[in-house]
């Protein structure tokens, strides 16, 4: 099914806080029906942005637009379509979770009744217990039920996993995929990697207030140089030289006292048979031999030249 439809767009957009800019001028579309995640270390600006865009801070310039509606100068109408949950969330203490849901509910036109929202996270069973006695997981699941209190079109998600173990992150995931199977548009901002992978249709990878690429994962990786990786363990050491002028293999490092190496290429279709007919030639046994793509984290090194930061 084709959605081409923009529900967000952005239009060099700009946030500054006295002498620091925080958001660069950025430009980017988000169509009607996908994940579209901003991918960066912290500091990147992705908060910023997001809070831009939602209304919540007003830019130092640029323009704003969700399904139709300029975000600052129709605010109050973007709040009724949108879901919004921060990356920190402050609720009432001695309120119960349908108590809260059923508060906020009322704040809309358009709700959905507290314990609807509670089976959809999978805490009903919680539903006459405080927040405070919640885990972790319990509680972001609970925020984001805050956030589809008034039945949202599009749905922001900042940093929705941060600080969770693997299972609760896994479940975070699993709640996102479903939110979007219910025809929402959802942008989530995060730092892991993995998880853009594992859930956006498009990244923005964003650095010091910039967006320094925008694609789909598969895309962004392809356009490196060496987008595979071939690790070879070998009976004994290898000419690296002759390694690296073997079809499409640009680079060739190795540890030549463990018969490790590792061969930077451009087609892996290309360069293994490469590999295997001469080490057949050279009468090489090869112990261990693995093809591994690239990963975001080798399109953010290739773009920034630094690892990402937690």
């Amino acid at each position: 099914m084709a959605r081409m439809e923009n529900i967000i767009q952005v239009e060099q957009l700009v946030k500054k806080f006295g002498p620091l800019i925080a958001v660069d001028g950025i430009s980017f579309e988000v169509r009607k029906g996908e994940v579209f995640g901003i991918l960066g270390p912290n500091g990147a600006g992705k908060t910023t942005a997001l809070e831009c865009i939602e209304g919540i801070q007003e830019p130092t310039s640029g323009r704003t637009v969700i399904l139709g509606l300029d975000t600052h100068r129709d605010g109050a109408k973007v709040k009724q379509r949108i879901g919004v949950q921060l990356q920190a969330s402050a609720y009432f203490d001695y309120l119960t979770l349908a108590e809260i849901l059923d508060l906020f509910g009322r704040i809309y036109t358009r709700h959905v009744p507290p314990r609807e929202l509670l089976a959809k996270v999978g805490l009903e069973e919680k539903a006459k217990t405080t927040v405070g006695k919640l885990s972790g997981g319990q509680k972001q699941r609970f925020s984001i039920a805050a956030t589809l209190v008034n039945d949202p079109e599009v749905v922001f998600l900042d940093e929705p996993t941060t600080g969770l173990d693997p299972q609760a992150r896994r479940n975070l995931w699993e709640l996102v995929q479903q939110i979007h199977h219910e025809g929402r548009t959802v942008v989530l901002t995060t730092h892991y990697m993995e998880e853009a992978e594992a859930l956006c249709e498009r990244i923005a990878i964003m650095d010091r207030g910039r967006i320094v690429a925008l694609d789909t994962s598969m895309n962004l990786i392809h356009r490196l140089p060496t987008p595979y990786r071939v690790k070879v363990k070998s009976s004994r050491a290898l000419p690296i030289d002759q390694m690296a002028a073997l079809p499409a293999v640009q680079h060739v490092s190795g540890n030549g006292d463990g018969h490790v190496y590792t061969l930077d290429v451009s087609d892996s279709a290309s360069a293994v048979p490469a590999l295997l007919t001469w080490g057949k030639q050279q009468g090489v046994a090869f112990e261990h031999l693995e093809v591994r793509p690239a990963t975001l984290e080798d399109v953010f090194l290739a773009l920034t030249g630094k690892q990402l930061r937690d």
